[in-house]
C-alpha cells in the first residue's frame, strides 16, 4: 500500500502508461464494454487527457466505478460505503468543517497497534502529496488513508458535523437564561462558551441557514421529536431531528428574539428578528402557529444588504424586459406582479424601481418588510402595532405629491381602492397580488369588491411569475427526452439548437443537481379587448384565452424555453408548473 507521504504519481506513470492495465481492471470489475474502452482510448490518443476523466465525461462509467478500479490498480483500500452514524464525532474535533469540505477528508476511526495510535482518514484524492502530512501536523498522530468518492465523503461530512452541532441539544433543560440585549440587532457570532446551550444551538441554526442561502427555517414539533428543515432554492430539506424535550426551550428562545409573548402558546403570533452575521444585516420574519404537539415556528430570512438585480439578470428575456420597461415608464396606471409567497415578486418590483429611479421623480414605497434598501427612494415600513397599514400609508403618500408609488401587497378592498384611485389620478402604482396566474388578477380585485370598470380603466399590465431551480453547470449531463417528457413540453420534435440536460448532483450543488434559481413568467398587457372582457366581469379562463390570442406566452411556455436553453430540467418544469389545458 502507498505510504501517505509518497508524492502523487504523475499522470504519465499511472494513467497513460498503465491505461491498458486500468482498462483490463475496468472490463473485469465494471459494466464497461470492449467497444467503449477502445473508443475512450482513441479519444485519449487524439485529444490527450486522463482515461478516467474521458470515461466519466462520456457517461460510460460513474466516478464511483472509476475510483474503485484505480484503487485496485494502485493497491489502495477503497470503501464501498461510509456509515456516518458509526463515526465518533470526537474524531472531527480538531478538523474545521470548511477544511474537511474543501479537502474532502473525514476521520472515521482510530487504530491501535504495537507502534501506537493511528487515525484512519477517508479521502477522495489519495494522490495529494501534502494532504497526509497536513493532517498529521494538525492532529498530531500518524495518518492512514482510505479512499471513497467525493459525493459519499461530502455527504458523510455533513451528517457527522451536523451530529456534532446538534449534540448541544442534549444539554438543554427546561429553562434557559437570555444573556443578549435584544434592543438592537443581535450579532450571533458573539456567543461564548458561557452562553446557554440553547442560545448556541439557535445561533448555529441561523448561521448555517444564512451560509447555505436558505430562504426559510421551519421548526416543527411532532409526538416524539422535532424537526428542523431549511427551504433552499424553493425545496425543503431535513436538517436536524432531535428529541421533543428540547423543543420548548428552543421555541422560547426564538420567541424572545422576535419579541413575542413566550407565555402565549395557544394563538398564532408574528414577529421580527434582526441579526448580524459577520457585519451583514439580516432581517427575519417570524411566524408561530400552535399545533397538537406544540408551536410550529417558521423564520423567513431576508438579507437587507442584498444587491438589486436587473430584470435580465432575474431571468426575463430581452424581449420581455423591454415590454416590462415600456409599461413601467407609463405616466399613470397600475402594474401588478402576481404569484405565490416566495416567487420573487418583491425582487421584480425592486428591479423595476431601480430602472425608474431618478432625481426627477418622487418615488415612495410602503412595504412589509423593506427587503431592498434603494438609495434615492423613500421607503416606509408597515407597523401594525401603531396602525401604520398599507392603506393608511397610501393616503399619506397622496399628500406628498409622488410620481410613482409602490405598494408591497394589495391585501384588502381598502388598499385596492386607494391604489386604483391613485393610478387614475396621475400616479404610476406598482404592487403585488396573490393569484395563480396573470389572468386571475382582475377577477381577484373584483372579488375584493372593486368595481369592474375601475379595474379595467386602471390596469396597464400584469406579470405572473414563479422561481424554478437552475441546473448545476458542473454536473449536468445531456438528456434525450422520453415520449412522455416531449408531451409535457408540448412539442413533437426538438429544435436543432435545443440543449436539454438532466440533473445529477455533485459536491458543488450539495448533491441536488441544481444551483440557484431563475424566473419564469407571463406578461399580460391589458389592451382594449382585455378591458372590455374585464368590464363584463368575464372569468379568468376567458381572459387568459384572449391574452394568448394577443400574443401572451404562458408560464409553462416560458419554462419550456428555459428547458430547451439548458437552464433547467424537465423534472423541475413539471414540479413548478402544470401543462396548459
Amino acid at each position: 500500500m502507498m505510504s501517505p507521504n509518497e508524492s502523487r504519481p504523475s499522470q504519465t506513470e499511472n494513467w497513460v502508461d498503465s491505461s491498458t492495465l486500468l482498462g483490463e481492471i475496468l472490463l473485469k470489475h465494471t459494466s464497461l464494454t470492449q467497444e467503449q474502452l477502445e473508443e475512450a482510448l482513441r479519444v485519449q490518443e487524439e485529444e490527450g487527457g486522463i482515461l478516467g476523466e474521458i470515461l466519466a465525461r462520456k457517461n460510460m462509467l460513474s466516478a464511483h466505478e472509476i475510483m474503485r478500479a484505480l484503487c485496485i490498480q494502485l493497491n489502495l483500500p477503497f470503501l464501498e460505503e461510509l456509515r456516518p452514524n458509526e463515526i465518533d464525532p470526537a474524531l472531527i474535533a480538531q478538523i474545521p468543517i470548511n477544511y474537511a469540505k474543501a479537502k474532502e477528508v473525514l476521520p472515521i476511526a482510530k487504530e491501535q497497534d504495537a507502534k501506537g495510535e493511528t487515525l484512519v482518514v477517508v479521502v477522495s484524492d489519495p494522490f495529494n502529496p501534502t494532504l497526509a502530512e497536513d493532517l498529521r501536523v494538525l492532529i498530531g498522530i500518524p495518518i492512514k488513508l482510505k479512499v471513497s468518492t467525493s459525493m459519499r465523503i461530502q455527504d458523510a461530512i455533513n451528517r457527522v458535523y451536523e451530529r456534532n452541532t446538534s449534540s448541544l441539544v442534549d444539554n438543554i433543560g427546561g429553562e434557559f437564561e437570555d444573556t443578549y440585549d435584544l434592543e438592537g440587532p443581535i450579532d450571533i457570532l458573539e456567543a461564548t462558551e458561557d452562553d446557554a446551550p440553547v442560545i448556541k444551538f439557535v445561533n448555529s441554526l441561523l448561521f448555517r441557514a444564512v451560509k447555505e442561502k436558505a430562504s426559510d427555517i421551519h421548526i416543527e414539533p411532532f409526538e416524539k421529536e422535532f424537526v428542523v428543515r431549511f427551504r433552499i432554492d424553493g425545496i425543503l430539506y431535513d436538517i436536524i431531528r432531535q428529541p421533543k424535550k428540547a423543543h420548548a426551550a428552543i421555541s422560547s428562545r426564538v420567541k424572545v428574539m422576535g419579541t413575542l409573548d413566550i407565555a402565549e402558546k395557544r394563538l398564532p403570533q408574528d414577529g421580527r428578528i434582526k441579526i448580524k452575521i459577520a457585519g451583514k444585516d439580516v432581517d427575519i420574519r417570524l411566524s408561530t402557529v400552535p399545533t397538537s404537539f406544540g408551536e410550529r415556528l417558521v423564520m423567513r430570512i431576508l438579507e437587507q444588504t442584498g444587491t438589486v438585480l436587473q430584470l435580465e439578470q432575474l431571468g426575463f428575456s430581452e424581449k420581455s424586459a423591454k415590454a416590462v420597461e415600456k409599461l413601467i415608464f407609463r405616466k399613470y396606471g397600475i402594474i401588478l406582479v402576481t404569484g405565490p409567497t416566495g416567487s420573487g415578486k418583491s425582487t421584480t418590483l425592486s428591479a423595476c424601481l431601480v430602472k425608474l429611479n431618478s432625481p426627477t421623480r418622487n418615488i415612495m414605497t410602503v412595504e412589509d418588510p423593506i427587503e431592498y434598501q434603494i438609495p434615492g427612494i423613500n421607503q416606509v415600513q408597515v407597523n401594525a402595532k401603531i396602525d401604520l397599514t398599507f392603506a393608511r400609508a397610501l393616503r399619506a403618500f397622496l399628500r406628498q405629491n409622488p410620481d410613482i408609488i409602490m405598494v408591497g401587497e394589495i391585501r384588502d378592498k381598502e388598499t385596492a381602492e386607494i391604489a386604483i384611485n391613485a393610478s387614475l389620478t396621475g400616479h404610476l402604482v406598482l404592487s403585488t397580488l396573490h393569484t395563480n396566474d396573470a389572468s386571475g388578477s382582475p377577477t381577484r380585485l373584483i372579488d375584493m369588491g372593486v368595481e369592474p370598470f375601475l379595474v379595467a380603466s386602471s390596469l396597464l399590465g400584469i406579470i405572473a411569475q414563479r422561481l424554478i431551480r437552475r441546473i448545476c453547470q458542473k454536473c449536468k449531463v445531456p438528456h434525450t427526452p422520453s415520449p412522455f417528457e416531449m408531451q409535457e413540453l408540448g412539442i413533437t420534435v426538438l429544435p436543432e439548437d435545443a440543449q436539454v440536460f438532466k440533473a445529477v448532483g455533485c459536491p458543488s450543488c450539495s448533491q441536488s443537481g441544481y444551483s440557484g434559481r431563475t424566473v419564469i413568467h407571463e406578461l399580460l398587457v391589458v389592451e382594449d379587448s382585455i378591458r372590455s372582457l374585464i368590464v363584463r366581469n368575464s372569468d379568468a379562463a376567458t381572459l387568459k384565452k384572449a391574452a394568448i390570442q394577443n400574443g401572451m406566452h404562458t408560464l409553462r411556455e416560458d419554462g419550456v424555453s428555459k428547458v430547451l436553453q439548458g437552464l433547467t430540467t424537465i423534472d423541475e418544469l413539471m414540479r413548478a408548473t402544470h401543462a396548459e389545458a
